[in-house]
């Protein structure tokens, strides 16, 4: 199917251009989001008589996005996730749920705004394309950690923070401080001990010597 397209599609081509492409993909996504037009007389001759008009919009919308753009240049997203100790998720990240997030953020961001191949299914910092425009794009980090305390350290590191969360720090933190404070006391009753049985060791050592004097 032949079409007329109303603004730039990303690998199809520019605002007017006349592409051919699946119906499936005009009928279901371009020609009912306004995209493009079916590529007709009446409809070219439409279009030519709207185009000024539809390039000062387009310019106009391009500006607010380049603005949005800059505002969001080196947004960081974090998002809480369980996951094992090798850093795959018990589930996963999806546009809907990075729009959500840079949306909180203060930036409003639609789930079709969310450039991704496949969903997110591991810890770390993972760079992702918002198209704002469709001739503009920023691109933000989703960081996905198990915790907010990780998420921080990824941030500060670059690195996907692994392995076994412990929640029993803090019990084997005290459980090392009652041990070295009671390591002294243990070891103080071994040192009389030792303290007390040496003068006997001593006065046993010189009776035998005096004994051998004697035999001599």
């Amino acid at each position: 199917m032949e079409i007329i397209l109303l603004e730039r599609v990303e690998k199809l081509g520019q605002m007017g251009d006349v592409v051919k492409v699946k119906p499936g993909y005009a009928r279901n996504f371009l020609l009912p989001q306004g995209k493009a037009l079916r590529a007709n007389k009446n409809n070219l001759e439409r279009f030519e008589t709207e185009k000024a008009q539809r390039e000062a919009d387009n310019l106009s919308r391009r500006s607010e996005a380049e603005t949005e753009a800059g505002k969001m240049d080196g947004l960081a997203v974090s998002m809480v996730r369980a996951a094992s100790e090798m850093g795959q998720l018990f589930g996963s990240v999806t546009s809907r749920d990075i729009a959500e997030a840079v949306t909180e953020a203060g930036f409003t961001i639609a789930r079709s705004q969310v450039v991704m191949e496949k969903a997110i299914k591991t810890l770390g910092l993972h760079d992702t394309r918002l198209r704002l425009h469709p001739e503009v794009s920023v691109t933000v980090t989703v960081n996905v950690a198990r915790s907010l305390d990780e998420a921080k350290t990824q941030l500060e590191t670059g690195v996907a923070v692994t392995g076994m969360i412990d929640d029993d720090d803090d019990d084997m933190d005290d459980g090392y401080e009652a041990a070295a404070e009671a390591a002294p006391a243990e070891e103080a009753p071994a040192e009389e001990a030792a303290s007390e049985d040496a003068p006997a060791e001593e006065a046993a050592t010189e009776e035998a010597a005096a004994e051998d004097g004697d035999e001599a």
